[in-house]
């Protein structure tokens, strides 16, 4: 493809599903919503139909539909995946599970909402869209690739709070971990499922454990999120080595990538 003609692509598909997203996002999950009776349904339709231009950008760029699961990074192993989200996020579990109680007040389509919907459709935007396709498929380096798609996540969530304090806390959290998903999702091959499972564990634990009422958390909670993010790294980086594979983002891959890697 001409290389002015990809990035032209990717800037109309995006601002194309940016418009959709903000002008009728809210009004279809409400109506859908309120003709099925059901808020989870309301919010998964409401996603797939406002992701629509995303998956045809994705289409165009590559020539063809059959091949946007794997350039979205979803035609690889679930099952790995989520057994390395899972041993990951233990000690979020584990301490959370002895030092909080149970969120009673959660109904069940809330927890789906914010844990399996919200991360699956999250992980598509932000990491296989605004972060992937950048990274993957031209040469940017992993530093250039990942800030828009960070700073959206960070601003995303800052709908939590009003503290100036408190919004600026949410904001370094939420970009720090558009920056670790990212990694996970480069370092493991592309396989999104790796960061939709992590992203969804910790949002679940987050959320039915009584730990805090936004991302931001105590310092109690912010130890063992972080234990997560170090268990999550190590794994990564053993594996990678006991394998003898070289790390992908290096020296090399932080600002410009060689030319023969695309």
């Amino acid at each position: 493809m001409n290389k002015l003609k990809f990035p032209l692509l990717f800037i109309f598909g995006f601002a194309i599903y940016f418009f959709i997203d903000a002008s009728t996002f809210s009004i279809l999950q409400k109506e859908i919503t309120a003709t099925s009776h059901s808020k989870i349904l309301g919010h998964v339709l409401a996603y797939t139909i406002t992701l629509i231009p995303l998956f045809i950008t994705v289409m165009f760029l590559h020539k063809s539909i059959s091949s946007v699961p794997e350039k979205l990074g979803l035609s690889k192993g679930i099952v790995i995946g989520f057994i390395f989200a899972f041993v990951s996020t233990l000690p979020m579990l584990i301490a959370y599970l002895v030092n909080f109680s149970l969120n009673t007040k959660l109904s069940l389509d809330t927890i789906l909402i914010n844990t399996i919907s919200s991360a699956f459709f999250e992980e598509i935007i932000y990491r296989a869209f605004l972060f992937g396709m950048l990274y993957r498929f031209t040469r940017l380096g992993f530093v250039p690739s990942i800030f828009l798609g960070s700073l959206l996540f960070g601003i995303a969530h800052l709908y939590q709070s009003t503290e100036i304090d408190e919004l600026i806390g949410i904001f370094l959290l939420t970009f720090l971990g558009s920056v670790l998903f990212a990694w996970i999702y480069v370092e493991c091959k592309f396989n999104l499922w790796t960061a939709i499972f992590l992203h969804c564990l910790m949002n679940l634990y987050w959320l039915i454990f009584d730990v805090s009422t936004n991302s931001l958390g105590d310092t109690y909670a912010n130890i063992f999120r972080f234990s997560t993010i170090f268990i999550a790294l190590f794994i990564t980086i053993y594996f990678k080595r006991k394998k003898k594979i070289p790390l992908e983002i290096t020296k090399k891959t932080w600002w410009m990538k060689p030319k023969n890697d695309n």
